[in-house]
């Protein structure tokens, strides 16, 4: 995660975008220490030739989902992969107490429906539209034969499946190692790395997230997050308005990834 030493504590002025990278295309959302897997993968369509990527739209078959709309549960039928063309997908499991834990939030560029690519067993996790989206659904057995045909989808594939694997290893060391006021802090100095906005009291998270989506993502209560909020706006790390949470002093955030709950 970056370092913010160029905000408001250290030169006396508000922490602004000009701090922040701008995010790639295939910008992924995720619990994650490392910087490398901020960035996500390579597109999967971005070593294809023009032939190449018709010969793979042949088979695909587009769906437009609103947002809330569910792409596919947890443990029904496995069948290929869907690529994010527009709009941005939850990823999640859900546990036998309906306890749920975001795994990503996975933007353009990006497929969603591993790890069974081509189309057998259940799938071991749940995903969701969280904004209007427009994907490409390529079958487990049309994929199987693409790979085939067209050897460097077979090569982003594999490179997609390893990002992910590595992405899931990140969060489980997360979640066992650090604890949630870490994972907290973390997520909103990723959140406002991915989406920040220049507001005159510092850097406004541009993309509304609820309290419960903090939670699903940190492994913590709706409530526990609630409440951390409210004691980081008494501190004036930061400040929420409705819906949207303004980051004033990234450097204590950093801080706080170092300290116990």
């Amino acid at each position: 995660m970056q370092s913010y030493a160029g905000g408001k504590a250290a030169s006396g002025q508000h922490l602004t975008t000009r701090h922040l990278p701008t995010p790639s295309a295939t910008q992924s959302l995720l619990l994650t220490e490392s910087a490398r897997s901020i960035g996500g993968p390579p597109s999967l369509f971005d070593a294809l030739t023009p032939h190449d990527r018709e010969v793979v739209l042949r088979h695909g078959r587009r769906k437009v989902l609103y947002r809330g709309k569910t792409l596919f549960n947890q443990g029904a039928k496995h069948d290929g992969i869907y690529l994010i063309e527009t709009g941005r997908i939850r990823v999640f499991y859900t546990a036998p107490s309906g306890r749920e834990i975001t795994l990503a939030y996975w933007h353009p560029g990006n497929f969603v429906g591993g790890p069974e690519v081509f189309g057998c067993g259940v799938h071991q996790w749940s995903g969701v539209a969280t904004s209007n989206s427009n994907v490409l659904q390529l079958p487990g057995k049309d994929l199987r034969a693409l790979v085939v045909e067209v050897p460097n989808l077979a090569i982003g594939l594999i490179e997609g499946l390893t990002f992910k694997g590595k992405c899931y290893s990140a969060l489980a060391q997360m979640l066992g190692t650090r604890s949630i006021t870490e994972r907290l802090a973390h997520l909103l100095l990723h959140l406002a790395q991915l989406y920040g906005v220049e507001d005159p009291e510092g850097v406004l998270i541009g993309s509304a997230f609820t309290h419960a989506d903090l939670a699903h993502m940190v492994g913590a209560t709706r409530q526990w997050v609630t409440i951390s909020l409210k004691r980081m706006q008494e501190k004036g790390i930061v400040t929420t308005r409705r819906s949207q949470i303004v980051v004033i002093r990234a450097d204590l955030l950093q801080e706080m990834k170092g300290l116990g709950d």
